[in-house]
């Protein structure tokens, strides 16, 4: 995977992020989601460098390669704006003032972060299957508690952590096919998440989802605070997001000014099921002036 790539440590005050990146060109900064690492991208990462781009592609704080500190009761040390701010530093560390942004399932609740705290770093922003967590949680009823279950379950205290790392290759492995995601991205996330370090941050970013970040989501709103750069959804038309909340481009409109958006024929990891499409949607948009 990512041949041509650096990969290395980037050490931050809280944290040191594990960071792939390569290519020239403007950069793109893309950022993965549950469970994944920053390898779910390398069927993409290689067509964006191809087409004359910078590449940067880091583990979230706490998943994969990087390290975070350790929990606080108040989930700080794992919100969505602590993680934008490593992502925006690991960034200028490499050079890259300003990029497009692209954020995938819990990628996208720190892309959305980055962009509203820091509207002066991204160029163009790509949002894919996710909407504002506050807008899940003022749609949530019985059909999204039953579909998203998860977010519940991880948010509970120690309970997830014992019921999960008891068996993390059988929890995690269940929907990770090692021919449909690449067999080296596959071994990548099994070695992630027999670490039990990785396994309490995942479930940190859950609960700091529904606490600390749906705060600063609140916040956000009732200050009028928008974002600024145009806004690309991609969402897949093989899961349920749709299903739930309806068209995503209707409640994106009240965040931003600019969106557009579309499906994309693949199931929820679009980067690994449709990364051509994928790929040529992202080139097609930030391509625009």
């Amino acid at each position: 995977m990512f041949e041509g790539f650096a990969d290395e440590r980037i050490e931050l005050a809280e944290a040191a992020i594990r960071v792939r990146h390569g290519g020239e060109g403007p950069a793109i900064v893309l950022l993965h989601g549950h469970p994944r690492t920053s390898a779910t991208w390398h069927r993409v990462a290689p067509r964006l460098v191809e087409a004359g781009y910078r590449v940067i592609a880091p583990d979230l704080r706490g998943y994969g390669g990087s390290t975070g500190p350790a929990p606080a009761a108040d989930h700080a040390p794992h919100s969505k704006r602590a993680v934008a701010g490593d992502m925006l530093a690991v960034a200028r560390r490499l050079g890259a003032d300003r990029f497009h942004l692209v954020g995938h399932d819990r990628g996208s609740y720190v892309a959305l972060r980055l962009a509203l705290d820091h509207p002066e770093a991204v160029d163009r922003l790509v949002l894919m299957d996710g909407i504002p967590i506050t807008e899940h949680l003022a749609r949530a009823d019985a059909r999204f508690a039953t579909a998203w279950w998860h977010w519940f379950f991880f948010a509970q205290p120690e309970i997830p952590e014992r019921v999960i790392t008891a068996d993390p290759e059988a929890w995690y492995g269940a929907k990770a096919d090692p021919e449909t995601m690449g067999a080296e991205n596959h071994a990548e996330l099994m070695r992630a998440v027999r670490d039990p370090a990785v396994v309490r941050a995942m479930l940190e970013d859950y609960r700091a989802g529904l606490t600390i970040d749906a705060a600063h989501e609140a916040a956000d709103r009732a200050a009028g605070r928008r974002i600024e750069a145009p806004l690309l959804l991609l969402w897949s038309l093989r899961d349920d997001l749709e299903e739930l909340v309806g068209d995503p481009r209707e409640i994106w409109r009240a965040w931003a000014d600019h969106v557009e958006g579309h499906g994309i024929d693949s199931g929820h990891h679009q980067a690994e099921e449709a990364p051509a499409d994928v790929a040529s949607a992202l080139l097609s948009f930030v391509g625009r002036r």
